[in-house]
């Protein structure tokens, strides 16, 4: 939960519901309000850039679906993974 105050050097919010709306980007995106304050600015400038741009392409010929086969032969190969050796955390 964003407990940060809001200082901004004693500012004045000339527009109804501009500090709640900061806050709940800040709370919806566990992000400071300062980053939230930001990133609605740059909304409004018209010069965010999209996550895909961000994140990129180079990767995208490696993502896509799996076979039920696969998905159930990696299960079972990562079963060893999720068993917790209660003797190891004692």
């Amino acid at each position: 939960m964003v407990q940060e105050k809001c200082h901004a050097h004693h500012a004045t919010w000339s527009q109804p519901g501009t500090l709640q709306r900061i806050q709940q980007l800040a709370l919806e995106e566990h992000i400071s309000l300062n980053k939230a304050a930001l990133k609605l600015l740059a909304k409004g400038a018209g010069v965010t850039v999209s996550r895909k741009t961000v994140i990129g392409q180079d990767l995208d010929h490696l993502f896509g679906t799996w076979k039920e086969s696969d998905a159930e032969q990696f299960l079972d190969l990562i079963k060893s993974c999720e068993q917790i050796d209660a003797a190891f955390w004692t």
